[in-house]
């Protein structure tokens, strides 16, 4: 996954906290505290969605932004990339868990737990052994249902199902067609 820059990470941070897709020009707005250029905006709003950070769709004369994933997905394949260069998974995971605060290690807790299924901590994932490849993402397993599924961004999604974005370490899809 591509790191964001100073500057696109501040034009996510707007997008990020904007319900609404928003204009260049709305964006530029937002950034008080720097006086950027419009065209600068433009730019750096145009290398997002080739990078497939945003996507855009055309309205009228002008293109609208919204982040192609959410905030705290963006942080989780930023910790996934980090995590994959390590020669020991194991041991980077349980070096970031000793360092994480008591509220923190509660909330991971409940995640392992809630990924159990059972709300028992220790018991497998939901997945088959070696269905995600050994990543950790994009796993594909069966739902509570019986449905093959796969695990795109977080979420559990019906095998076959279309998605918005990529899975595992690539970006999402851009969607640039104008309407």
């Amino acid at each position: 996954m591509n790191r964001l820059g100073e500057l696109e990470r501040a034009i996510m941070e707007v997008l990020w906290e904007s319900s609404d897709p928003m204009t260049v020009r709305q964006v530029g707005i937002c950034h008080t505290d720097r006086d950027l250029a419009h065209t600068t905006v433009m730019t750096v709003l145009d290398r997002l969605a080739k990078k497939g950070f945003v996507r855009r769709q055309r309205v009228g004369r002008a293109w609208r932004y919204r982040p192609a994933e959410s905030r705290e997905a963006y942080v989780a394949e930023l910790m996934l990339t980090a995590l994959d260069q390590t020669g020991d998974r194991q041991a980077a995971l349980t070096r970031f868990a000793h360092s994480v605060s008591g509220p923190e290690a509660a909330a991971l807790k409940a995640a392992l737990e809630a990924l159990s299924g059972t709300g028992r901590s220790g018991t497998s994932p939901p997945w088959p052994d070696g269905a995600d490849g050994g990543s950790g993402r994009g796993a594909a397993w069966t739902d509570e249902r019986g449905s093959a599924a796969t695990e795109r961004g977080g979420k559990a999604v019906p095998q076959g199902a279309p998605t918005s974005g990529g899975s595992g370490g690539s970006p999402p899809r851009v969607d640039t067609e104008t309407t």
